[in-house]
C-alpha cells in the first residue's frame, strides 16, 4: 500500500515551496503554455529510509471570486479520502484565517493523521506567534520555514511514524499487477470495460484499505493478473467529477500499486505535457510502461501515420525510448488484448535476473573496448558488475573512480544492457560504486 502525503491549505501559505523542499526539487517544471504548471504537483520523497509520495494541492485553484467554496473544499475532501497523511499548512505571519478554521473543521472530522504546519516561521518571534494555531484543535503545531528548511526535520520525523503504521496490503497470490493510467477523457474506462466486458464473474475483488477493492483479479482468455484500481474503476461523487487533482491523486496510487502501467493517450490529440508527466511519474517509480494510443479508429491515416506518431512520442520520452507503443481502439476492441499481452511481457522483463558471471562475461569486454573517457588525466577502470536484488532492473558497476563517470557513459552502458537482454518497457537503473 503506497504512502501518500498531501499538502493542503489556502492559497499563498507556501504549499509549493514546502513541496519543493520535501521532494528536493529546486523549482516547478514550467513551460510557456497555459495550464502546464498545474500538472506538476506530485513527487517522491523519503525520510529515515521510508519512501512516500507528496501531493501538492496548490496550483489547482483557478482564481474564482469564491475560491474556498469552489476549489479548496473539494481538494481537501479528496485529500482526506485518498491521502495516508495530511499536512495542513497555515501562515505564521498572518495568523488564523477564517479559511483555516473551515479547513481545520473538515480535517478534525476526517479521522486521518493530520499535521498542522505553521509555515514562514523564519525567526524565534514568529515561531512563538505560531502557538495561536493551537486554537484550531488539531494538536501539535509544527513551526517550519519551507524556504530555509528549519523545522522540517522534526516534522518529517513524526510524519514517517504515522506512515509506518499503515499496513502493507498486497494480494495473496504473486501475479502481475497492471494499472490503466492517463489523463482524464482519454478512454481509460472504455478500455477497462472493453477488457472486462459485462460478465463480472471472471473477476474477483481483493479487499484493500480504501473504500473499494485495490486489486481486481482478471482470469480469462489465457490471462491471469491483477487489475489495479484506477479512477475509471470506481464511481466518483459529482463534487469530484471534474477535479484534475482527483485524477492526479488516483494516478499516483495506481502507479505505486502496479508492476506495469498501461498509459492511455488520445490519438486525436498530441502526446501532451500531462501525458509526459504521468509517464515520468511511472518511470521514476521504476514501473514497467506500455503506451496505448487510444481512439486510433478516429484518426485519418496515411502509410506513415503510425511511424510519425511513434517518433513524436519517443522524442518526448527521451532518453527512455525502449517502450512498446500500441495503437488501440477501446470502442472496437482493436488490439486491446495485444496491449495486455505486451504488458505481461514487460512484467517478465521487469523481474528478469541475469547472473553475475553472464553480466561480466558480456559487458567487461565491451567496457575494455570502449572505456570511460579520462577526466583530468585520471582513468576510470570498471572491474566488476552485478545485478542488485531490487524489484526492478538495477545494476552496480564497481570501479576505482565512480565520481568521474559522466551521464553519457551511463547511457552507453544502459544501451549495451538493453542490446544484450530484453528490458523493453522497463526503466533500468545504473549505480557506480567504489571497488
Amino acid at each position: 500500500m503506497p504512502n501518500i502525503v498531501a499538502i493542503v491549505g489556502r492559497p499563498n501559505v507556501g504549499k509549493s515551496t514546502l513541496f519543493n523542499r520535501l521532494t528536493q526539487q529546486r523549482a516547478a517544471i514550467v513551460e510557456p503554455t497555459a495550464g502546464v504548471t498545474r500538472d506538476r504537483h506530485y513527487g517522491k520523497s523519503d525520510w529515515n529510509g521510508i519512501d512516500f509520495s507528496v501531493i501538492d494541492t496548490g496550483g489547482y485553484v483557478m482564481g474564482s471570486d469564491d475560491i474556498f467554496e469552489s476549489q479548496i473544499r473539494s481538494q481537501v475532501l479528496i485529500a482526506i479520502e485518498e491521502a495516508t497523511v495530511i499536512l495542513f499548512l497555515v501562515d505564521s505571519i498572518e495568523g488564523v484565517n477564517p479559511m483555516d478554521e473551515e479547513v481545520a473543521d473538515m480535517l478534525r472530522r476526517s479521522g486521518k493523521p493530520v499535521f498542522l504546519v505553521a509555515n514562514k516561521a523564519d525567526n524565534s518571534r514568529i515561531m512563538n506567534d505560531a502557538n495561536v494555531f493551537y486554537e484550531l484543535g488539531l494538536g501539535t503545531v509544527f513551526p517550519v520555514s519551507s524556504i530555509n528548511g528549519s523545522g522540517t526535520g522534526d516534522l518529517l520525523d513524526e510524519v514517517v511514524k504515522a506512515l509506518e503504521k499503515i499496513p502493507d496490503e498486497e494480494p495473496e497470490e504473486e501475479l502481475p499487477k497492471i494499472a490503466v493510467i492517463g489523463r482524464p477523457n482519454v478512454g481509460k474506462s472504455s478500455l477497462i470495460n472493453a477488457l472486462i466486458g459485462e460478465e463480472r464473474n471472471i473477476v474477483t475483488n481483493i479487499p484493500g484499505t480504501t473504500r473499494d477493492s485495490i486489486f481486481t483479479r482478471y482470469n480469462s482468455y489465457g490471462f491471469d493478473f491483477y487489475l489495479v484500481d484506477t479512477a475509471g474503476l470506481r464511481k466518483k461523487g459529482k463534487e469530484m467529477e471534474n477535479i484534475e487533482f482527483y485524477s492526479v491523486m488516483r494516478s499516483v496510487r495506481a502507479i505505486e500499486n502496479a508492476d506495469v502501467c498501461l498509459l492511455v493517450t488520445d490519438a486525436t490529440q498530441n502526446f501532451e505535457s500531462q501525458d509526459l508527466n504521468i509517464f515520468t511519474l511511472a518511470a521514476r517509480n521504476h514501473k514497467g510502461v506500455v503506451i496505448l494510443v487510444n481512439k486510433w479508429d478516429l484518426v485519418e491515416k496515411s502509410t506513415q501515420s503510425t511511424k510519425e506518431y511513434e517518433t513524436r512520442i519517443r522524442e518526448k520520452t527521451a532518453p527512455f525510448q525502449d517502450i512498446p507503443i500500441i495503437f488501440t481502439s477501446a470502442l472496437t476492441k482493436q488490439r486491446v488484448y495485444k496491449a495486455v499481452e505486451t504488458a505481461l511481457e514487460v512484467y517478465q522483463n521487469r523481474i528478469r535476473k541475469i547472473s553475475t558471471s553472464q553480466l561480466n562475461d558480456i559487458l567487461l569486454p565491451i567496457i575494455a573496448a570502449t572505456p570511460p573517457p579520462s577526466v583530468k588525466g585520471k582513468y576510470v577502470k570498471i572491474k566488476y558488475v552485478t545485478q542488485l536484488p531490487t524489484h526492478f532492473p538495477a545494476f552496480a558497476f564497481f570501479c576505482n573512480l565512480p565520481q568521474y563517470i559522466k551521464e553519457a557513459y551511463t547511457r552507453f552502458l544502459e544501451n549495451q544492457i538493453r542490446k544484450k537482454w530484453d528490458f523493453k518497457g522497463v526503466p533500468v537503473k545504473i549505480y557506480f560504486r567504489k571497488k
